[in-house]
């Protein structure tokens, strides 16, 4: 496999992330791929906030709430999936699928042996990261989900994302910096640039051409299955307390996604509209985190 590697220096003084890189490559199914990950807080703090991004962002897209978690003493762990931010990335298009992203975090979780876990997605975090509990149910405790959904392939997928699928097969040397200054009012310069440093040639953004394609979009599609199961344990079995978060001007997964997607979650309480935020909900996070901390408690 043809595995290449960012290079350090493109992530020296990132605006407001200044943690400690660690990484594990050797979980099954990944042997030989480097992945990044954040972990903050102390390693014995009873709630871990499990903070998991989505496409083309990386874990640079969570500095707004780490600090609020980590302030009521909490642990932050923040994985970049492999292909996104500091973790390796696989050159063959071919390599990046729903069961190979999905069992990475699941052989992290157990390898971290993380327990107590608040977990906190957007985006494919969302996609990805809400077929993990029932997996692992006694390692969950609470759920803080923003703009996402599950790929159940049994509904038709928005205009908004097949618009965004569309444009995203036209680009496949995608512009991070541009699309992340048009998405995010007031993002500086060096902010767009930090979402962007993954990744300095079209050969590094092999994830971010596969993602979008990875949605599933009919029953068989792979994942689909996966995710009806856990629409259904979500609805009928989830035990943990919930937050949702919508950033209202989202043209992908906005409102009527997550209000369909609030009908699925057990006992989650009316979402918090954000309505200044777009899809990436997280640069409007530290009043949301704040919310999640007394929420979650």
């Amino acid at each position: 496999m043809d595995v290449l590697r960012t290079p350090d220096e493109r992530f020296y003084n990132l605006p407001d992330f200044t943690y400690a890189p660690n990484y594990v490559e050797d979980l099954p199914g990944c042997s030989g791929i480097r992945i990044h990950y954040v972990d903050e807080g102390p390693a014995d703090a009873g709630p871990v906030w499990l903070c998991l991004h989505g496409q083309p962002t990386w874990t640079y897209l969570y500095r707004k709430m780490i600090p609020e978690f980590l302030g009521a003493g909490h642990r932050v762990v923040a994985p970049d999936f492999i292909g996104f931010g500091r973790s390796d990335k696989p050159a063959d298009d071919a390599v990046y699928t729903f069961d190979f992203h999905r069992e990475m975090l699941l052989a992290f979780i157990d390898r971290l042996d993380l327990r107590n876990i608040r977990l906190v997605c957007q985006d494919w975090g969302g996609l990805l990261g809400l077929t993990l509990p029932m997996s692992r149910p006694a390692r969950f405790s609470g759920l803080l989900v923003m703009n996402t959904t599950l790929g159940t392939g049994d509904l038709p997928l928005g205009e908004g994302f097949l618009a965004w699928r569309a444009y995203s097969r036209s680009r496949p040397d995608l512009d991070v910096a541009a699309l992340m200054l048009r998405s995010v009012a007031g993002l500086t310069e060096d902010e767009a640039a930090a979402y962007a440093a993954p990744f300095p040639d079209a050969r590094f953004k092999a994830g971010v051409r596969r993602f979008p394609e990875m949605v599933p979009d009919a029953p068989d599609a792979p994942g689909a299955a996966l995710s009806r199961e856990a629409r259904a344990w979500w609805k009928e079995q989830w035990q943990g307390k919930s937050l949702m978060a919508i950033g209202m001007k989202d043209p992908v997964l906005g409102p009527p996604v997550m209000r369909h997607l609030h009908t699925i979650i057990r006992n989650c309480p009316p979402p918090i509209e954000v309505p200044e935020a777009g899809h990436f909900v997280q640069e409007h996070g530290r009043e949301i985190a704040r919310k999640a901390v007394d929420a979650l408690d």
